[in-house]
């Protein structure tokens, strides 16, 4: 005799699975570590820092 399924089970763990498979082919595409957002933060702030200090003051 088959084994009884419930339908609505199936179903949603068929939209968790592509779900899962979406979002691991985001996060490999535009994920990126912490680490690496800092290191792009602090350079920008040093760019920034750097080019403040090249402005000529006016009066």
């Amino acid at each position: 005799m088959a084994e009884v399924v419930n339908l609505r089970q199936v179903k949603k763990q068929a939209a968790r699975k592509a779900a899962r498979v979406e979002a691991d082919a985001n996060a490999a595409k535009f994920g990126r570590t912490k680490a690496e957002r800092e290191v792009e933060a602090a350079r920008a702030a040093k760019a920034a820092r750097d080019l403040d200090g090249h402005l000529r003051e006016t009066d």
